[in-house]
């Protein structure tokens, strides 16, 4: 029991550190720690800019997903700001107005936000993503588009 304090107070310690940090920038200026921004914008990947946050609860997911090779996404929008890493593979994004990008594995991605897109696995491994979506509780995270054949996007 004697423990207790002196982990209530190095709690305390580091949570003073965290309540200062106001940036990763801030974290970098410690020693050891070592901070690498993958992606930072006010953008999309398109280039439009991110829409305002909605009202409500929010809620952040940090999803890893997994697509094997050759496999297409359906047509798909997300309603909220969300961002990727690649951990592996080679995935290429395009919307129905002919917009595309690619994504090789350590690279990052700021997600289109109300705008339809879709996605293929375009290498020879499992692509493996590393998503956070900035969601508002109990709301869609990503809303499958209707009358989708994953079709509608040709890769």
């Amino acid at each position: 029991m004697q423990g207790l304090p002196t982990k209530i107070i190095a709690l305390g310690c580091l949570l003073c550190v965290v309540a200062v940090g106001q940036a990763d920038d801030t974290l970098a200026t410690l020693e050891s720690i070592k901070v690498d921004v993958l992606s930072q914008s006010t953008t999309m990947w398109n280039g439009a800019l991110l829409p305002p946050y909605s009202d409500g609860q929010p809620e952040v997911s940090v999803v890893k997903i997994t697509i094997p090779p050759g496999m297409r996404l359906p047509l798909h929008e997300h309603p909220y700001a969300t961002a990727g890493v690649l951990l592996q593979g080679h995935l290429e994004v395009r919307t129905p107005r002919g917009d595309r990008t690619e994504l090789k594995a350590g690279e990052a991605l700021i997600e289109l936000v109300n705008q339809p897109h879709a996605g293929a696995n375009i290498g020879d491994e499992a692509a493996v993503i590393l998503v956070v979506y900035a969601g508002i509780k109990g709301g869609p995270v990503t809303r499958l588009l209707e009358g989708d054949t994953s079709n509608h996007v040709p890769l």
